[in-house]
C-alpha cells in the first residue's frame, strides 16, 4: 500500500530511541541523554498497591481517575500550587503528562489551527501538534532562554488556540519568572486562548528559585491548563501517571479523547500514585538535593570549556543546554561522543534549534559517582572534538 501521504511522515522521529540504539552498539556508554531520575518510587507507593489487590479493581474505572486519587491530587494542588478545584475547573488523571498534552490539543483544536511553542521546544509537544494536523508557531526565547511575552503576543493570529509554556523547562533548565508567566496568562485571557503550562519538573529548582503555577492566578480557570507528572519527582516513569487541571468546559471533550485512547489510566498505578503523593515532598527533597549536588559538579566541570562552550545558568529541571562553538552538526558530535568517548547526550536539533550546535545534557538519571564519570567523559570528548 502507498503510505506516501500519511500525516506521520511529517512528524519527527523521537530522538531518545535513536540515541538508545547508538548506546546499545557501544557497551559501557554512560547516558546523559534521557530525562529520568536515578531513584525509585517511595515505599508508600508499593504499600498502597495492596488496596488495589484487595478490591474489585480489575474492571474499567472512571475515565478521569479514581476518586481517592482525585482527592489526594486536589489537596496537593491547593497546598503546594495554590490551585483550588472549584466548579470552574477539574482534574483529569492521565497516563503521564504527555497524554495530558495530547488530550488538550485534540480537545481544543481543529485541523489547521495554531499552537505557539517557545524555542527550544520539548519535542513531544511539537510532535503532538503535528499529529493533530495543527501548526506549531515557534517563538524564540531570549538569550537566557526566558519568555518574551511581547513576541508571543505578536505571534497570535485568528487561528491561535493556545500558548505552551514549560517551567522548569525541558530542554533548557530555565525557570520562568512569576511575572513573565502572569503576563503570558493575561495575554491568553485577552485573546480568549489557552495557556498550557507543563509543570512536570515543579520540584526541581535550585539557587532558591521558586516555581510558580499560572493556574493559581485569580480568575484564570477558564483559560489555563496545567500539566503535572509523577514520572520525575517520584521516580514513576514507567508507571505512567500524570494529571491535568483543565477548565470545566473542556471536561467532556477531553473525556472523549481519553476514553478513546486509554479508557482509564492504569488503576494499579493510580493506587501507587496515592501512596507516592501521601509520601510527598519529604520523600522527594533529599533525592533532589543529591541531584543538585550533581548539578554543581557538572557546572564546575563544564567551566573548563568556556573558551568554546556557553553554559546557561539552568536553575531548574535536570538539564543544561550547551551551545558549542563548532562547525560540526550536533548529531555528528553526538555520534562521535558515543563512539569515541562512550558518553551520550541529545542533539539540540530535536528541540527545534536550526542554527548552531547545541547539546542537551541530562544529569538526573545517575548517582553521583557515575554521573561525575559521564560528565568528565563529556568534557574530555568536547575538548578533543571541538
Amino acid at each position: 500500500m502507498n503510505h506516501q501521504f500519511s500525516r506521520m511522515q511529517f512528524v519527527q522521529s523521537p530522538i531518545i530511541p535513536v540515541v538508545g540504539e547508538l548506546i546499545n552498539a557501544h557497551p559501557g556508554t554512560i547516558s546523559l541523554g534521557q530525562g529520568v531520575v536515578y531513584y525509585n518510587p517511595p515505599t508508600e507507593a508499593f504499600e498502597a498497591i495492596s488496596n488495589f489487590a484487595n478490591s474489585d479493581n480489575h474492571k474499567y474505572k472512571a475515565v478521569v481517575g479514581i476518586q481517592p486519587l482525585q482527592e489526594v491530587i486536589a489537596a496537593k494542588l491547593q497546598a503546594e500550587n495554590r490551585i483550588l478545584i472549584t466548579d470552574k475547573n477539574c482534574i483529569v488523571v492521565t497516563a503521564g503528562s504527555n497524554m495530558g498534552f495530547m488530550n488538550a490539543v485534540l480537545a481544543m483544536t481543529s485541523p489547521g489551527d495554531e499552537i505557539i511553542l517557545q524555542t527550544p521546544y520539548y519535542f513531544n509537544h511539537e510532535m503532538a501538534i503535528m499529529m493533530a494536523n495543527c501548526q506549531p508557531i515557534l517563538v524564540e526565547t531570549d538569550e537566557h532562554y526566558q519568555l518574551r511575552p511581547e513576541a508571543i503576543k505578536q505571534a497570535i493570529t485568528e487561528k491561535t488556540r493556545a500558548v505552551v509554556t514549560i517551567s522548569p523547562n525541558n530542554p533548557t533548565g530555565a525557570v520562568y519568572s512569576e511575572k513573565a508567566l502572569r503576563e503570558v496568562n493575561e495575554i491568553c485571557r485577552q485573546h480568549e486562548i489557552y495557556q498550557i503550562n507543563d509543570e512536570a519538573y515543579e520540584y526541581f529548582t535550585y539557587n532558591n528559585i521558586k516555581h510558580f503555577s499560572p493556574g493559581s492566578i485569580n480568575n484564570s480557570e477558564n483559560h489555563t491548563i496545567s500539566l503535572f507528572s509523577l514520572s520525575k519527582a517520584y521516580g514513576f516513569a514507567s508507571w505512567r501517571i500524570g494529571y491535568m487541571v483543565i477548565p470545566e468546559h473542556l471536561r467532556f471533550p477531553i473525556q472523549k479523547v481519553q476514553d478513546t485512547i486509554l479508557i482509564c489510566p492504569p488503576v494499579i498505578s493510580q493506587y501507587a500514585a496515592i501512596g507516592a503523593l501521601k509520601a510527598g515532598l519529604n520523600y522527594c527533597k533529599p533525592k533532589i538535593k543529591e541531584i543538585a549536588e550533581v548539578r554543581e559538579i557538572m557546572l564546575e566541570e563544564l567551566s573548563q570549556l568556556d573558551s568554546f562552550c556557553t553554559v546557561p545558568s539552568a536553575d531548574g529541571a535536570f538539564y543544561v543546554l550547551l551551545k558549542i562553538d563548532t562547525n560540526l552538526p550536533a548529531m555528528t558530535l553526538v555520534e562521535k561522543l558515543i563512539q569515541e568517548f562512550k558518553v551520550a547526550v541529545i542533539p539540540g536539533t530535536t528541540f527545534g534549534i536550526t542554527e548552531g550546535c547545541y547539546l542537551r545534557v541530562a544529569y538526573g538519571a545517575l548517582q553521583k559517582e557515575t554521573a561525575t564519570e559521564g560528565i568528565q567523559r563529556l568534557v574530555k570528548g568536547l575538548k578533543q572534538l571541538v
